[in-house]
């Protein structure tokens, strides 16, 4: 018999991988996008160099700072929910022990399995592990890996971060006559890139993550720009 060599993620691992994925890519995407967009619009109005260092610097530790909170306080409700879905569990568990065993036995039923198979897998999980069981099979949550907020916190930190440096450093870098063209440029290639790449770890189409990301961006520049214009043709 040939040995399986797919690496197809199941349950937890799929949920913890997307977990992270989402992370990133949030934070990436904003990263460049509202990076993008803050210079973008202060290179409408100015062209100091200075001017556009502090505003692109202010926001990448706002925005860094910002999606990190974020992140933590949302992952931080969902373990918390996790967490009270356990403790009824184990009081349930406890308290009415057969009809959390009839209460296994239909949802593996409902997975499929016939009424003896079913009833008989009930009871070989709940005496190895009743709470894994119950949990895995009810909740969809392995116990022994909760989501973690300063895992996603640091994460969304680490990848806004990275993703401002980009229009960052592609608007102060390059000369006054040509840094327009090249922040827009890189920008947009950065989005289309960022998407091809969320879309291949997540196993979705391609062509409309990147689409979504690369319109998104040029969307975002271009009214940021019309605004800086206006301001600085008005003397503002």
């Amino acid at each position: 018999m040939t040995e399986s060599t797919h690496d197809e993620a199941h349950n937890g691992g799929l949920g913890a991988r997307l977990n992270w994925l989402r992370a990133a890519v949030l934070g990436a995407n904003d990263g460049i996008v509202s990076t993008a967009g803050l210079v973008v619009g202060v290179a409408g109005a100015t062209d100091s160099r200075g001017a556009l260092l502090t505003a692109g610097l202010s926001g990448l530790l706002a925005g860094s700072m910002s999606m990190a909170a974020g992140e933590y306080v949302s992952v931080s409700t969902q373990r918390d929910s996790e967490k009270a879905a356990l403790a009824q569990e184990r009081r349930e568990l406890r308290e009415t022990p057969d009809a959390e065993l009839d209460e296994l036995t239909g949802l593996l039923e409902g997975k499929g399995l016939s009424a003896d198979l079913a009833r008989e897998a009930a009871v070989q999980l709940t005496e190895r592990d009743a709470l894994r069981a119950h949990a895995e099979v009810e909740l969809g949550i392995d116990p022994d890996d909760l989501t973690n907020p300063w895992h996603a916190a640091g994460a969304s930190f680490l990848a806004f971060t990275v993703g401002a440096l980009l229009p960052l450093l592609a608007i102060v870098l390059p000369p006054a006559s040509v840094r327009l063209y090249v922040t827009v440029l890189s920008v947009l290639v950065a989005l289309a890139l960022a998407g091809w790449g969320s879309a291949r770890m997540g196993a979705a189409p391609v062509r409309p993550a990147i689409l979504r990301n690369v319109c998104g961006g040029a969307l975002a520049m271009a009214v940021t720009y019309a605004a800086g214009a206006l301001l600085g043709a008005a003397g503002v």
